[in-house]
C-alpha cells in the first residue's frame, strides 16, 4: 500500500494478507464481502461461469470448509459424495429445506413424535401457507404405503430416529424404499445419533439435517444447523437459492465453534452411549419409574430396528416418572448435578420435562398419544463420571 495515502485513508483501507505460512487452525474469515480482482472476474462469478465468493450470506471460506467436513463424516464409509449447506440453527435448517423442496398444495407425511419446534414449524407456518401435513405413526409401513399411495401430493417424508423426547425408532431403510417408490423426497433429522452413529443418506434418504448446536458441537456455545444432501444438483440449486433468499445463513464464527466440537466428536459420543446405557439400566428396575425409553435396552419395542442402523444408542434417554405432572416437577426441583436446560447433546448432563416446557405448545393429546406423557422427564446425559449422575437421580428420586 502507498506510504502517499492520507491518514484517515490509511486508517480505512487493509493491509495486504501477511501469511507466510499455512495456520494450524482454521481461520474466521470475519468479512461481509470479498473483493474481486478485476470486473472481469466480478462478471464472471455473477454470470456462473466461475467460482468464486461474493458476499458473506452466499457462501464463506470458513463456513465452506466446515459444511464439507460435516457432509465427509454423512457418509463416512462409502464412496457417496454429498453436498452440506450450513445454516443459523437446526430449525433454519428444516425450515430452509422444506421450503426449498415444497410448493402450495404440496403435502409432507411425518410423525407425531417429532421435536416441538418441528411439529409447530409443520402446523402453524407451513400448513397455513399450503403446504399440508400429515401426521402417521411411521412404523407401520403399510400404513404410510397407502398414504403415499393415496396422496401423489406428498412430496417430502419427514422424520427423525430416534424420536424427540420419546427415543422411539424408524426403519430408514424400509421408508427410504417406500419414499422412492411413490416418487417423494426424505429428509432426516439425524441430530441424536449424529453421523458417527447413524447415516441415513447411505440407507438411501435424500437429505440429512442436524442441529449442529448439540453434539457435533458438543459445548453449548454455538447455534447452527447444517443440511446435506446427496444430489448436488438440487443442493446446489433449489436449497442454496433458500439459504441464500431467506437468509438463513450460518455466521463464520458459528462454524468455526462447530468445527472445534467436531475435533473430539468420537472421544465424546462413546462416552455419552457408555454413560446413557449404565443409567438406563439404573433405572429400568426403580419403583418410581414406569418405563425407560432407551434403545438400547432390549426391553425397549424398537431395540432390533436401533440395533440395525445403528452402531451405538446414543447418549439421549427418556423416563416416565409415576405420578404425572407433579412428580416430574418435584423430581426436577429437586436435581442437583443434572443441569435444567432446554437443549441437549452438550459434554455435561441435562435434563428437561418436556410437557411444561419443549412440547408445552403441543395439544396434549397429541403429546399423550405419542408417549410424552406428563410425567415423562428427558435426560440428555454428559460425559461426567457416571456415578455422580445415578447419585443425583437417586437423591431426587426421594
Amino acid at each position: 500500500m502507498s506510504k502517499k495515502l492520507g491518514f484517515g485513508s490509511l486508517c480505512v483501507h487493509e493491509m495486504e494478507d501477511q501469511t507466510t505460512t499455512k495456520p494450524h487452525q482454521l481461520p474466521i474469515y470475519a468479512t461481509s464481502s470479498f473483493e474481486f480482482e478485476n470486473i472481469d472476474q466480478g462478471i464472471d462469478i455473477f454470470s456462473g461461469k466461475a467460482k468464486g465468493h461474493v458476499y458473506g450470506r452466499y457462501a464463506n471460506p470458513t463456513i465452506d470448509a466446515v459444511a464439507k467436513k460435516l457432509a465427509m463424516l454423512e457418509t463416512y464409509g462409502s464412496d457417496m459424495e454429498a453436498r452440506a449447506i450450513m445454516t443459523s440453527s437446526g430449525m433454519s435448517a428444516i425450515s430452509t429445506v422444506l421450503l426449498a423442496l415444497l410448493n402450495k398444495g404440496d403435502k409432507v407425511l411425518s410423525q407425531g413424535n417429532l421435536y416441538g419446534g418441528t411439529t409447530e414449524l409443520l402446523l402453524k407456518i407451513l400448513q397455513p401457507k399450503g403446504i399440508e401435513t400429515i401426521l402417521t405413526n411411521l412404523q407401520y409401513l403399510d400404513n404410510v404405503e397407502t398414504h403415499l399411495k393415496e396422496n401423489p401430493d406428498i412430496k417430502v417424508l419427514y422424520f427423525e430416529t430416534p424420536a424427540n423426547p420419546t427415543l422411539a425408532c424408524i426403519d430408514i431403510e424400509a421408508l427410504a424404499k417406500l419414499s422412492e417408490k411413490y416418487d417423494c423426497l426424505t429428509v432426516v433429522d439425524n441430530t441424536f445419533p449424529t453421523s458417527y452413529l447413524q447415516k441415513p443418506l447411505l440407507l438411501g434418504c435424500d437429505f440429512v439435517i442436524h442441529s449442529t448446536t448439540k453434539y457435533l458441537n458438543g459445548h453449548g456455545n454455538s447455534i447452527a444447523g447444517v443440511i446435506i444432501g446427496k444430489d448436488s444438483e438440487k443442493m446446489e440449486g433449489k436449497v442454496w437459492q433458500a439459504m441464500k433468499l431467506l437468509g438463513t445463513n450460518c455466521s463464520p464464527f458459528e462454524a468455526w465453534l462447530t468445527n472445534n466440537g467436531l475435533k473430539t466428536l468420537e472421544l465424546r459420543m462413546n462416552r455419552h452411549c457408555a454413560n446413557a446405557m449404565a443409567i438406563a439400566e439404573y433405572l429400568h428396575p426403580h419403583p418410581r419409574v414406569e418405563v425407560v425409553n432407551y434403545p438400547g435396552l432390549e426391553t425397549h419395542p424398537d431395540h432390533h430396528i436401533a440395533k440395525k442402523q445403528m452402531s451405538d444408542f446414543g447418549g439421549m434417554l427418556s423416563f416416565e416418572l409415576k405420578g404425572g405432572m407433579q412428580a416430574g416437577i418435584d423430581f426436577m426441583n429437586k436435581i442437583k448435578l443434572c443441569v435444567l436446560a432446554p437443549t441437549l447433546g452438550d459434554v455435561d448432563t441435562l435434563i428437561l420435562h418436556p410437557a411444561s416446557s419443549s412440547h408445552v405448545n403441543i395439544a396434549k393429546e397429541i403429546r399423550e398419544r405419542n408417549g410424552i406423557t406428563d410425567g415423562l422427564i428427558r435426560l440428555s446425559v454428559g460425559i461426567e463420571n457416571v456415578a455422580d449422575l445415578i447419585n443425583d437421580l437417586e437423591q431426587a428420586m426421594g
